[in-house]
Order: structure tokens, then sequence, then C-alpha cells
């Protein structure tokens, strides 16, 4: 009965409702036109699908640029907001880093659909020896990545997980299962109580008992005396013949 409440209240709890998308991939996207789908106004996001020549993305970049009202944003928090307003008919495409680190902040609505369209590189200008070879080193020996994870994932809203993760899971603390020990403490706290009441009722059966016993002896003691005085004499009788016979 135990484990079955267990399993049962352990599943219950983990059973996690899951964002259900009908839309894994790009191609998805452009193959229908019930959501829509935009990017920053301005920015490298846009600047790869107006570029591409990638039948997919150059379909996705031509319903963009002529959807009605538009689909792209000032900013990225607009297009944050605007994808919880639309209640799932509206995709915001952007950075994997910035789409990851707003999936890990509540209010925990939002997740990233598919892989990444493309993998590319910044360049970023700088003086002179201010940056050396020590930040190839930090990112050879996993530094970096233990930085992300760490304000990230470790430290998000949402729960842990890597980028790729798609379901959030709360924590079994002890109150979910509470229920489980009150019935191991209760069945103690029985057995306890039957194992005194039989042991006080075996204790005055003894009782009774003994206390009959020794009525009957203090009633009785001249038969009692009399019984060893024959015995002894028996006990005598039967040595002397032994002797008597030896001689």
């Amino acid at each position: 009965i135990i484990i079955s409440s267990y399993t049962a209240n352990l599943a219950a709890f983990l059973t996690v409702e899951r964002m259900v998308s009908p839309i894994e991939s790009a191609e998805d996207l452009s193959k229908q036109t019930e959501i829509a789908y935009g990017t920053l106004d301005s920015g490298s996001t846009k600047e790869f699908f107006r570029r591409s020549k990638i039948a997919v993305f150059d379909k996705m970049w031509t319903y963009m640029k002529s959807a009605e009202p538009s689909v792209f944003v000032r900013t990225t928090a607009e297009g944050v907001a605007r994808v919880r307003k639309s209640k799932g008919k509206y995709a915001y495409l952007l950075e994997s880093t910035m789409n990851e680190y707003i999936e890990q902040r509540k209010p925990c609505d939002t997740m990233k659909v598919g892989g990444n369209l493309d993998s590319k590189g910044y360049g970023i200008y700088n003086n002179i020896n201010a940056v050396n070879l020590a930040v190839l080193k930090l990112n050879e020996q996993g530094l970096l990545d233990k930085l992300k994870n760490k304000w990230w994932y470790d430290k998000g809203e949402c729960g842990s997980g890597g980028g790729d993760s798609k379901e959030k899971t709360s924590a079994l603390s002890l109150s979910n299962v509470a229920g489980v020990f009150y019935i191991l403490v209760g069945g103690l706290g029985l057995a306890m109580l039957v194992a005194l009441i039989e042991f006080c009722y075996k204790s005055r059966a003894e009782a009774k008992r003994m206390k009959v016993a020794k009525n009957a002896q203090n009633i009785n003691p001249t038969s009692s005396q009399n019984s060893q005085n024959f015995a002894t004499y028996k006990e005598g009788y039967n040595v002397y013949g032994i002797e008597s016979v030896k001689i």
C-alpha cells in the first residue's frame, strides 16, 4: 500500500503540462500562415533572412517583408511581449543565446522551438594587446561554458536544464509525499497500542492466577504439611529396608 501510494503521488506530481507546438523547425513555419513570425526590425537576424539564398529562408523572408500588420519589432522586449500576448499565434526569431536566456526567466511561458538556423561568429574590434590568449585558454578549458550554465540555467527562474530542454519540472519536496509517512507512523502507533493492550491484559490475567493460587495455599496449609511428612517417612523406610537386606 505504501509503495503504491508513493508511486501514485510521485507520478501525479512529476507529470507536468507540456507546451505542445505544431512547429518544430523553420520549414514548418514556412509551410503555414496561421502562426505569424518575425524578427527584430534591424539586426543580424533580419539580415540573415534578407541575404539568404536557401529556398526555405528566402520564402520566409518574402512572407515577413509583405506581412500585414508588420511582423517586425523595434526591440527584443517588444518581440517577447508580442509572443506572450499572441497566445501561440506569433513566433519571434532571434539569436539563440538571447532566446535561451529569456526561456529561463519568469513567467516561464516561452520555449525554444527547433534547432539553430545558422551558426556565425562575431568580429569584435579592440585595441592591440587588450585581449590576449587567456580568453582562448578559458574557452578551451570550458570555463566560458561553465559561466554560461551558471548565469543562464543554475540561476535561472524556470528550473535547470540545457538550452535544448523543453521541460520545466519542480523538485519533489517532503510535503508532497508526507501522506505516505503519515500512514507509516499511524500504523506503527496502532501496533504499539495493540501491543500495550495485550501486555496489560496478560499481566492482569497472570496476576489473577497468582492470587488464586496463593489463596488456595493459605486455605489448606495442614494438608500440605502432612503430605511432606509422609514423603519423608517413606524415604526413611526405603533406606532402612535396603540396609536390612544387605545384613
